[in-house]
């Protein structure tokens, strides 16, 4: 095979993949493409081995989130991206092994924390109820 041979046909490989939307393995997913190996999800594509997700991409062994973008391990989390073993995140990006965080950015195995500053649990939980008032969150 001549190095002109081997990149046609990945090209053409590429190609006929970004043709395919089906689902693989998946059980009860509603409106969602190149899904695997996945439970219940809605409006996802690109989700491996996640469930009870909605409108999420290219993420990897979540539950219950929505709206995530490339997050993997991550467990009842919103609108977050980049985000990786984390739980109960709320608009968060590149945080790792962290659980009840709202608005941070690149936090690692923080709790509790607004806007990357940490608050005591009740606090925490008083702010953001208020924040997703105003936020209409």
């Amino acid at each position: 095979m001549t190095p002109s041979e081997f990149e046609e046909r990945l090209r053409e490989l590429v190609q006929r993949h970004a043709a395919t939307t089906a689902n693989v393995g998946c059980l009860a997913c509603e409106r969602c493409e190149r899904c695997t190996d996945s439970t219940f999800l809605k409006d996802c594509q690109n989700v491996a081995r996640s469930h009870y997700c909605s409108s999420c991409v290219d993420c990897t062994d979540c539950t219950q989130s929505t709206e995530l973008v490339g997050c993997i391990s991550c467990s009842h989390c919103e609108r977050c991206e980049r985000c990786v073993g984390s739980a109960y995140l709320v608009r968060c990006v590149d945080c790792s092994g962290c659980t009840y965080c709202f608005g941070c950015v690149g936090l690692s195995k923080k709790d509790f924390h607004i806007l990357n500053e940490p608050y005591e649990r009740q606090e925490y939980f008083a702010m953001v109820a208020e924040l997703r008032r105003a936020l209409r969150i």
